[in-house]
């Protein structure tokens, strides 16, 4: 079975839809198709049922992926090592953000780079569901996200910013015309929800109730912020944000409001306590040096 099929297989299975693993392997659905069946064929039994409806494992498409994850998982290591070494790159280090200021933060992102050059550093944009499982199963090394931090087996590092809250209404909303916002008139409206399952975390985010004890309704559930911004400009919800979305939502139809009575949000680096290694202390190092950064 070649790499490309395994990888098709291995997707397929992860997603269970033919759609989603096309797109997320950029090529056609029929690409997926062929491919499968011709290892079906190898096989000699089905991998997938297949209804109108669904896509499930079978049986021994279960044992066959649990048997190619690993090797599949050792071989793109092995590979991508290989590439690394011919660059002169001795290691990598992945971080996932929270926030989207990816651009606002190439301050400590060319000071690491320059003080390590033979170090391949990665940014990359994480989800909102489960955010610290992505960094616990090792997708990342490191993590930047909001404070409070309150996970036993993650050592918080350094503050990157602070960034003061915003309120983000649709153009003709009720509160559109309003010169700033508060917490208390969230309770009035619906808002969206990250479903990020850390109740402390979200409520730190936005609070479930407002300091007078009213509810925060949240009746939009997104897995991406960009899925919360769209409900926003169609004037199902109101959605409290980090100030520095505005310069990276370009989105018609959209007001912000300030929130003065919200307490800003403090970015911060995070990482696995027993995965430290010199890399991450390296990072740390860097932005400690660097300082906190204001916009």
């Amino acid at each position: 079975m070649e790499l490309r099929d395994i990888e098709i297989f291995l997707v397929l299975a992860e997603e269970l839809h033919f759609g989603r693993a096309a797109e997320r392997l950029h090529v056609s659905q029929a690409r997926v198709s062929q491919a499968i069946k011709a290892q079906e064929r190898r096989i000699g039994a089905p991998l997938f049922d297949r209804t109108s409806r669904s896509v499930r494992l079978t049986e021994v498409g279960r044992q066959l992926r649990d048997d190619l994850r690993p090797v599949y998982t050792g071989l793109h290591e092995s590979m991508e090592r290989a590439r690394m070494a011919a660059r002169g790159v001795t290691a990598r280090l992945r971080v996932g953000m929270m926030p989207f200021n990816i651009s606002h933060l190439h301050h400590y992102w060319k000071a690491f780079r320059a003080r390590h050059p033979q170090w391949e550093l990665q940014i990359r944009l994480a989800h909102f569901t489960e955010p610290f499982g992505q960094l616990r199963n090792g997708e990342f090394d490191a993590f930047v996200a909001w404070l409070p931090v309150e996970e036993p087996d993650l050592t918080v590092g350094p503050i990157l910013f602070t960034d003061p809250r915003i309120l983000a209404v649709a153009e003709d909303h009720a509160l559109a015309s309003s010169t700033s916002a508060s917490l208390e008139m969230l309770a009035d409206f619906s808002t969206g929800s990250a479903e990020l399952k850390l109740d402390y975390w979200e409520d730190s985010y936005l609070p479930f109730h407002t300091r007078r004890g009213r509810t925060i309704e949240r009746v939009h559930h997104a897995v991406y912020a960009d899925d919360l911004i769209t409900v926003v400009g169609m004037g199902e919800i109101v959605m409290p944000f980090p100030s520095h979305v505005t310069e990276y939502w370009g989105t018609p139809g959209i007001r912000w409001l300030p929130l003065p009575d919200m307490p800003a949000l403090s970015y911060v680096l995070i990482w696995r306590t027993e995965a430290e290694n010199d890399l991450i202390r390296a990072l740390a190092a860097t932005i400690r040096d660097v300082g906190p950064i204001t916009f």
